[in-house]
């Protein structure tokens, strides 16, 4: 296991230095924050989505710690 996160990490390293020489510190750390932000708001907005509408566009539902749903809708359930 050691020698697969060994192999991760040294290539990771070297797309960083490669992207580093090629672009700079300042648009490579630019577009890392860019990315990180992108990411942070798609997990927030999905996550406040009811049930419903998860299943209503693909994604699974979603569970809270006690397993209760989160959020009670009007509506009868109709799977």
């Amino acid at each position: 296991m050691r020698e697969a996160q060994v192999i991760v990490a040294e290539t990771l390293s070297a797309t960083v230095d490669e992207l580093y020489q090629k672009f700079g510190v300042w648009r490579t750390a630019r577009a890392l924050v860019l990315a990180a932000w992108r990411h942070h708001q798609t997990v927030d907005q999905v996550s406040q989505l009811s049930d419903r509408l998860r299943r209503d566009i693909g994604l699974p539902e979603a569970e809270d710690a006690y397993g209760a749903a989160r959020f009670r809708s009007i509506w009868p359930d109709t799977r």
